[in-house]
């Protein structure tokens, strides 16, 4: 799947949840409460990754793992969106900027 699609779709889901949350609270979440649900799942991320290195016991620690990575994933695009962020051209951008200081002697 193309990025822009998994973009799109991301989008998406985020606005089924925007709607979700003004019913339930009357209003939906701002970025920064959408970015302290990420915080969360990072905290979630690092345990499963100290599961699959044997010093946790998570049960389906692996299966876990690829839903936590995939949250975490949703939620820098949806963040990336509301701060308009081309994350694909920013990600571009960035590893040739990380692969430049890597290369250089």
């Amino acid at each position: 799947m193309e990025f822009q699609n998994l973009v799109k779709r991301a989008i998406a889901i985020r606005k089924l949840y925007s709607e979700k949350e003004r019913n339930l609270f009357g209003s939906s979440w701002t970025s920064e409460e959408i970015a302290l649900g990420f915080v969360g799942d990072v905290g979630d991320l690092a345990k499963l990754i100290v599961a699959e290195n044997g010093k946790r016991n998570i049960s389906n620690s692996k299966e876990k793992l690829k839903h936590e990575l995939s949250d975490c994933l949703w939620s820098i695009i949806v963040l990336a969106d509301q701060h308009g962020i081309d994350l694909e051209k920013a990600f571009l951008n960035t590893m040739d900027d990380i692969e430049k200081h890597v290369t250089e002697s």
